[in-house]
C-alpha cells in the first residue's frame, strides 16, 4: 500500500512538472535552462503526450510513430522508471551528419557549435526524412549518428548532452576532414605536410654513427647540410581509424567542459553517461563513457562493443587517484578496499584487504586509518564510489558531493570514453544499445 502510495503521489508531481517549462527549477537554481525539457524529438511527442509519459503507474512504452522516420530502420523504445525520478532523465538523439570543411578556414579553433553541417532533422513537422543543406555547402563525409545518455540527479546533462554533443565530434572530423577524405594516402605526422615514409631504415646512413646521429654532425639527419625531409628514426605509423578515435575522445572532454561552463549561467542539472556510436566510411565506431552497453547481433553471434564502466571495474583506477591524491578524500574515507567494513574491535587483527596494485587479495594488520569508510563499497549494482554514485565515467556532476560533507566526487568521475571501431557490417547485422 505504501508502494503504491508513493506511486501516485510521484506521478502527481511528475505530471506537474512534465508541464512546467521550468522542469529542473525544483532543485532550487533561479538559473534559466540552457533548454527545455523534452523527450527525444524524433519520438514527435505533443506536449500533452510528454506529461502522459511520466506516470509512475502505467509507464507507458514510447516507441517511433513513423518505423521510417529514422535510418538503417533503428527502433526506439524508453519507460519511465518507477518513481526513483520525477521524469525520465534518459535522453536520446539519432542525426545524419555531414562534416564540411570550414568555409575561410585559417588559423580558428575555436569550436562552433552551430557548425556549418548538413543534417537529418528529427522535428515532428514532416520534413524530418530530408537533409538541410547550406548554400554554400562543399564535398564532405557523412556518418550516420546515434547517443543514448542515462541521466541522474536531473535530466539538464542528458538534455544538453545530446544536444551538442555530436557538434563536438563534427568540430575534431572537420580538423581531419582532409586526411580522411584521403584513405590511401599515410596520415602525416605533422598537419598540413606530406606524409613522410615510414619504412625508412638505419641503413640509409651507413656512414653516420648513432653518436653522431643524435649530436647532429654534419651530414646528419637534421643537420643544416642534410634535407629536412630525411629521418633517421623510425616513425610510428597511425592508421586513419585513430584519427576518428581521437576525434570522439576530445569530444567527450569538450562536452563535459561545455556543461561545466554552462552551469555557471544556466540550470543544467546532475549529469549522464554517455554512449554514441558513429558509423563513417563504412566502419562503425562506438564510444562509452558510462555502465550503458553496446553489441552486434551477427548470425546469432553477439558482439560487445563496449564495456561497463563501474566501481569494480575501476576500482584499480579510483584506488591509484586517492592514493596519489589523498586531500580528495576529505579524511573521511580510505583508498583501501577490505570485504566488509572494518570493525575498531579488529584494530591490530590481519584481515584481508586489497590495494590498486593488487588483483588478487592479501592480509594486513588494521591500523586506526582503515576504520574510514571505503572508497568503494559495495558489490554489483549495489557497488557506490564515495558511498554515493554507482557510475565512474560520464558527462556532468560537477557539484556532486558526499552527503553532509564539501567532498566533491567529480574528481573520480572521468569524461573520457573508451572507443571501438569494427570494420562494415554485413546487412543482416543488429545493432542495439541499452542504458
Amino acid at each position: 500500500m505504501f508502494t503504491r502510495m508513493k506511486s501516485a503521489v510521484a506521478n502527481f508531481m511528475g505530471g506537474m512538472m512534465a508541464g512546467s517549462s521550468n522542469v529542473d527549477h525544483f532543485g532550487g537554481s533561479d538559473l534559466p535552462l540552457k533548454y527545455p525539457y523534452t523527450r527525444p524529438e524524433f519520438l514527435g511527442l505533443s506536449p500533452d503526450e510528454i506529461e502522459c509519459s511520466a506516470d509512475h503507474i502505467s509507464r507507458p512504452i514510447l516507441i517511433l510513430k513513423e518505423t521510417k522516420r529514422l535510418p538503417w530502420a533503428t527502433g526506439y523504445a524508453e519507460v519511465i522508471n518507477a518513481g526513483k525520478s520525477l521524469l525520465n532523465e534518459d535522453q536520446a538523439c539519432c542525426e545524419v551528419v555531414v562534416v564540411r570543411r570550414r568555409p575561410n578556414a585559417g588559423g580558428n579553433s575555436t569550436p562552433n557549435l552551430t557548425p556549418t553541417t548538413r543534417r537529418r532533422s528529427s522535428l515532428p513537422n514532416g520534413e524530418g526524412l530530408g537533409l538541410r543543406e547550406d548554400a554554400d555547402a562543399v564535398p564532405g563525409l557523412t556518418f550516420h549518428y546515434w547517443g543514448l545518455f542515462d541521466g541522474h540527479a536531473g535530466s539538464g546533462a542528458a538534455v544538453v548532452a545530446s544536444k551538442l554533443l555530436q557538434h563536438h565530434i563534427v568540430e575534431h572530423l572537420r580538423e581531419v576532414l582532409d586526411v580522411l577524405r584521403n584513405p590511401a594516402q599515410l596520415v602525416p605526422i605533422i598537419h598540413g605536410e606530406e606524409p613522410t615514409n615510414h619504412n625508412l631504415t638505419p641503413t640509409t646512413h651507413r656512414g653516420i654513427t648513432r653518436t653522431a646521429s643524435l649530436r647532429g654532425a654534419a651530414g646528419a639527419p637534421g643537420s643544416p647540410s642534410h634535407p629536412p625531409s630525411t629521418r633517421f628514426f623510425t616513425e610510428k605509423k597511425v592508421h586513419h581509424e585513430s584519427l576518428v578515435m581521437g576525434a570522439i575522445e576530445n569530444a567527450f572532454k569538450e562536452m563535459d567542459a561545455q556543461i561545466e561552463r554552462d552551469k555557471a549561467v544556466f540550470n543544467v542539472s546532475g549529469g549522464c553517461t554517455a554512449l554514441c556510436a558513429l558509423f563513417l566510411l563504412r566502419k562503425l565506431y562506438v564510444g562509452n563513457a558510462g555502465d550503458s552497453r553496446a553489441i552486434i547481433i551477427r548470425g546469432g553471434e553477439v558482439i560487445p562493443m563496449s564495456t561497463e564502466f563501474t566501481p569494480e571495474s575501476e576500482r584499480q583506477r579510483l584506488q591509484f587517484l586517492a592514493y596519489m591524491q589523498p586531500h580528495l578524500l576529505g579524511g573521511e574515507f580510505t583508498h583501501l578496499e577490505f570485504p566488509r567494513r572494518v570493525q575498531r574491535k579488529e584494530v591490530g587483527k590481519r584481515m584481508l584487504y586489497r590495494d590498486f596494485t593488487m588483483s588478487g587479495w592479501a592480509y594486513k594488520t588494521i591500523e586506526d586509518d582503515d576504520l574510514k569508510f571505503p572508497l568503494i563499497y559495495g558489490e554489483g549494482k549495489k557497488a557506490r564510489v564515495l558511498a554515493t554514485i554507482g557510475v565512474t565515467r560520464g558527462l556532468g556532476d560537477h557539484e556532486l558531493k558526499v552527503h553532509d560533507s564539501n567532498i566533491y566526487i567529480k574528481p573520480f568521475l572521468s569524461c573520457c570514453p573508451e572507443v571501438e571501431y569494427g570494420q562494415s557490417l554485413p546487412s543482416d547485422s543488429v545493432r542495439t544499445r541499452g542504458g
